[in-house]
């Protein structure tokens, strides 16, 4: 007889691998490095902080309108219009942290039995809301030769009359890979032709060091098939506060506003006061954080070209670094089980990331450089002592 205690689709969806290393790592004695985290280690602003306690105090506690309060939709439109971007309030949807944005763009863009094509390494997320949704997820490798440079050519050979969505993280969680302009144009060109969206997935768009990447939307010929996805999580360290949002075209925007609220109704009140604060407050705190990351980006990567037998290329965005460990023995989950049980070290195993990230670590420096250096020095022993084991 068949089991009916939970749907199929719920049925299919596996735990994810970083949070399995994540629950682990809490059962775990001794002094664990955890450089599997993806938030920022800052405090969140203080006057962000003070708009929410002002806001509560206030007696903004009430519901909002679906699509968020107008003040903070005005404010996200002309955050991307500063970036080149034909956007519009009435075309911004505020959503309970860009997972939700994410999320609720697949229920409306595609149809049970739709394909969604995603470049991988990529952050899991999608292909378990793809699953949800009814679609079929579509793994593209990209080649580790180029660094996981987006293979064009590749993605659009992946595009048919059955995609509904092409979901691409840039900067890109976990490789740290700054997509190239060009390559991106041509993949929403082939969407468009086949009448699919590209997500633009760009919560780490502030977070880039060697150069400021331009936006999917204020770029493409054709805006009208990108859906921008972006957050206060990563460039504010607001990872809790849970405040997202999403722009695209009207029939988009409004068709997930209407289905908000059937998720969450609006997103928390006093945190999308917060969230206003924070993209119309002064940028300095975000300034010193990049520059902290850019920081420990530069010493993790010259340490980790110490250690014999990994090899890591410079992330230009976000806060990863992506280990080519594929000379150790076992899985990429087994060697970073190995390096917390034996070694006390927490990193990401590569295969959490898709088929293609088999044989790699994901190192967060999202941690104090004392900590980073500590976490890298405990790699660099197991390495040199496990090697060929």
């Amino acid at each position: 007889m068949t089991d009916r205690s939970v749907s199929a689709r719920v049925a299919r969806i596996e735990p994810q691998r970083i949070r399995r290393l994540f629950d682990l790592a809490t059962d775990h004695d001794g002094d664990v490095v955890h450089l599997e985290l993806g938030e920022p280690d800052f405090p969140t602003p203080e006057h962000v902080v003070d708009a929410a306690a002002t806001a509560a105090r206030e007696g903004e506690t009430g519901y909002t309108p679906n699509a968020g309060i107008d003040p903070l939709r005005r404010a996200v439109a002309d955050r991307l219009r500063a970036d080149g971007v034909d956007a519009d309030p009435d075309r911004v949807v505020v959503t309970t942290g860009g997972v939700e944005a994410l999320y609720l763009t697949l229920l409306t863009v595609t149809d049970p039995g739709d394909e969604v094509v995603v470049p991988t390494p990529a952050w899991p997320n999608p292909f378990s809301q793809a699953r949800l949704a009814g679609t079929e997820p579509v793994e593209v490798p990209l080649s580790p030769a180029d660094g996981f440079a987006l293979d064009a050519d590749r993605l659009i050979d992946a595009i048919g009359d059955r995609t509904g969505a092409v979901v691409v993280t840039s900067p890109s969680n976990p490789t740290g890979r700054v997509f190239e302009t060009a390559a991106m144009e041509r993949v929403v060109e082939a969407a468009a032709r086949h009448d699919a969206y590209v997500v633009a997935d760009e919560v780490y768009h502030e977070l880039a060091y060697d150069r400021h990447p331009e936006r999917l939307a204020a770029v493409t010929e054709y805006p009208e098939r990108v859906i921008t996805v972006d957050s206060c999580s990563k460039t504010y360290a607001m990872t809790g506060w849970r405040v997202g949002w999403l722009s695209g075209p009207e029939a988009v925007t409004a068709a997930v506003t209407k289905i908000h609220e059937s998720t969450t109704s609006c997103v928390n009140t006093p945190a999308q006061h917060a969230a206003l604060a924070a993209l119309t407050g002064p940028d300095e705190p975000v300034r010193e954080m990049r520059a902290a990351f850019e920081r420990r980006r530069d010493a993790i990567v010259d340490r980790l070209r110490e250690i014999p037998g990994v090899s890591t290329t410079r992330p230009e965005g976000a806060f990863y670094a992506f280990v080519d460990a594929s000379d150790l023995s076992g899985s990429s989950m087994d060697v970073a089980k190995r390096l917390l049980f034996e070694y006390d070290v927490v990193a990401a195993p590569g295969s959490a990331f898709g088929e293609a990230g088999e044989g790699y670590l994901r190192f967060s420096f999202a941690n104090d450089l004392g900590r980073i250096e500590l976490g890298l020095e405990r790699f660099e022993r197991m390495v040199r002592e496990g090697r060929g084991r």
